[in-house]
């Protein structure tokens, strides 16, 4: 009974840590109608502050606090009036999601430069001596989170129904164009829905900062709480927030008392899945009252890129592949061996990119849990050859399959599900995998990864080496190019451009959307696990943050700063984001950073790439080229 009563106060309280991360999800959504994934990055920033304001410099923990919380504010204020506000203007509800994890990479990475790698924890503000009341030990900690989670909780409640500021900010969450007309300042009102919520997510750092291990990347790990709370609990809802928060909080604590740590994680993950699929707006649903489809809509149709001429497009096709030809010719006679091994790895990511491009580039559906299926394909081709004994091409072949039915069970399921709600869904997935493949250690090696990998071979003969596995990837990226390219230049691919263009006339004109949907998603999947399995047999290794959902997004980066709907482009953002740092290895430390502020300022300033930007500027000089605009559906495909 004792365990029973410790194992509900350890989760109640850990549940009114994600509450108040939670709370600032509810409120921007409520605001904006979009979700902010860089909330968690406020948490961390907020506790850092108080660390280096308390401990380091000394203050006093009150002016300390205030300290603290005026610079969280500040930034938050600062990012929503040159970042997020402008882009609420310009992207549509999922790329909102895209960019606020840009945010999120971005601040990990200025998070590492200030403060380092090393973790960090706050002293308790009581002292560390715990409480005891009837036998029962509570943290010193506890006073000070819970009464945080209900005085923050109450001031939203009182300011959104008792003052005009918040009738105003509730006006503007159900109808932002009339809240307008009657003279309320839609664009302040947005600014300081992202303050507050930074402050609360400023304060939810500050107070849990003493019970739990800060580091540079945690940033991730209270977003990911964050919104599976309020999402299990009402994404539109305070009041479901805290409830989400405290059920994830019961949920991970009971699993973890009674089964095991993997399995609280794991739980928590289903249910959010289960939600997405049964109830998006969760158990609590609030009001929110927005077209987001017709939002969604004016962008992609206003979203056009560049395109050169046939003529162009062979001659730098051709350029291309004699520059690919005699690559590891020049660069082993110049010495340039390890960027050599780059260049392998930049085209096993160019292979993921490829499907990636399919499924958001062409079809408009976000994905954010991509290297899920990297990893499924690469576990499965690795255990297939490690365990089994079973040659690679048959290992490559299963990671297909096992990558190609968990994507079409996924994509049934969700299949119907837009904007952001299809974004978490997808995340959420690919959260469930990166806690699969660390805690299934017997079979994947678990965090320190899976060691004796064969190189991969096939009719006798093996790709050892950089030299050969160059060749055999970039082998397999032109042969994907073909295909796909042929494949979107047909009927198929102009379906495709028609869903992401209006996906409401494609259904009108009789498209069966859902199945497209998932051959698109299928084929995203299948170069994923293809890739995944040759960056297995390439590195003889596999670990779980070489697949990660970290992954996912730096592949989602390298997408954007090429330019969707291209399949040519993203090979631009994987050599940024990939040769530069080998080429420039003092640029290593800034990768992360460099990342976040490469993909904002794309999805602000480039939506059509860099490489719509350079074919654009072919075309101006050479007067040709055309611009992309969605194609017309024969009549045979609308009817």
């Amino acid at each position: 009974m004792q365990q029973a009563l410790e194992i509900i106060i350890g989760g109640l309280l850990q549940g009114g840590a994600f509450a108040l991360v939670a709370l600032g999800f509810a409120l921007i959504f409520r605001v904006t109608g979009t979700i902010n994934l860089a909330q968690g990055a406020f948490v961390v920033v907020g506790a850092l502050l108080l660390y280096t304001f308390h401990q380091v410099l000394m203050w006093p923990l009150a002016i300390a606090f205030i300290a603290s919380l005026a610079v969280t504010v500040l930034i938050g204020t600062l990012l929503a009036q040159f970042v997020l506000e402008p882009a609420l203007r310009k992207l549509p509800t999922a790329g909102m999601v895209i960019l606020t994890a840009g945010l999120l990479t971005f601040f990990e990475g200025a998070i590492l430069l200030c403060w380092g790698s090393q973790p960090y924890q706050l002293e308790p503000f009581s002292g560390s001596r715990p409480y005891e009341v009837f036998g029962l030990r509570f943290p010193t900690q506890s006073p000070w989170d819970a009464g945080a989670t209900i005085l923050i909780v109450f001031a939203l409640w009182y300011v959104l129904q008792k003052t005009t500021v918040g009738k105003a900010l509730r006006a503007v969450s159900e109808n932002p164009a009339a809240a307008a007309l009657m003279g309320i300042n839609v664009k302040r009102m947005t600014i300081l829905s992202y303050a507050v919520a930074s402050g609360i997510g400023g304060i939810a750092g500050m107070v849990i900062g003493p019970i739990v291990s800060l580091q540079f990347d945690g940033g991730g790990i209270f977003t990911n709480a964050g919104f599976i709370s309020v999402t299990i609990g009402g994404v539109a809802s305070f009041f479901g927030a805290v409830v989400g928060g405290l059920g994830l909080g019961l949920i991970e604590q009971g699993a973890a008392g009674y089964i095991s740590s993997l399995f609280s994680t794991t739980i928590a993950l289903v249910l959010l899945l289960a939600m997405l699929i049964l109830r998006p707006t969760g158990i609590i649903a609030g009001r929110i009252r927005r077209r987001e489809d017709v939002r969604d809509v004016a962008h992609n149709q206003s979203n056009v890129s560049t395109k050169l001429s046939p003529i162009q497009g062979r001659v730098l096709a051709v350029i291309m592949l004699v520059l690919l030809a005699v690559a590891p010719v020049l660069l082993n006679a110049t010495g340039g061996g390890g960027l050599l091994s780059s260049l392998v790895i930049a085209g096993i990511f160019f292979i993921a990119l490829l499907g990636l491009d399919v499924i958001l580039g062409y079809c408009g559906q976000v994905s954010l849990g991509h290297a899920a299926f990297m990893a499924m394909g690469g576990y499965t081709a690795a255990i297939s050859c490690v365990k089994f004994g079973l040659p690679p091409i048959v290992g490559v072949l299963l990671g297909l399959v096992v990558s190609l039915l968990c994507a079409a069970m996924l994509s049934l399921v969700t299949v119907r599900l837009r904007g952001h709600y299809m974004a978490l869904a997808t995340l959420s997935f690919g959260l469930l995998i990166d806690t699969l493949t660390v805690g299934l250690s017997d079979w994947t090696g678990g965090p320190s990864g899976m060691t004796g990998i064969p190189n991969f071979s096939i009719f006798g003969y093996t790709f050892a080496g950089p030299v050969a596995n160059y060749y055999l990837v970039w082998g397999v990226v032109i042969v994907g190019l073909i295909v796909l390219g042929n494949a979107m230049r047909s009927d198929f691919g102009r379906v495709l451009r028609s869903i992401r263009t209006d996906q409401t006339a494609a259904l009108a004109l009789g498209i069966d959307v859902p199945r497209y949907k998932l051959f698109a998603f299928l084929i995203g999947a299948g170069f994923a696990s293809i890739a995944g399995s040759l960056l297995a047999f390439d590195f003889q290794f596999l670990s779980p943050d070489m697949v990660s959902t970290q992954q996912s997004f730096l592949i989602i980066t390298m997408l954007v700063i090429g330019g969707e709907g291209t399949l040519v482009g993203p090979v631009i953002g994987v050599v940024l984001l990939t040769l530069l740092p080998t080429a420039f290895q003092f640029l290593a430390n800034y990768k992360t950073l460099a990342s976040g502020v490469l993909l904002v300022t794309a999805m602000l300033y480039f939506p059509s790439g860099l490489y719509g930007g350079f074919t654009a500027l072919i075309r101006r000089f050479s007067g040709g080229g055309k611009r992309s605009t969605p194609t017309p559906l024969p009549a045979e495909t609308a009817a």
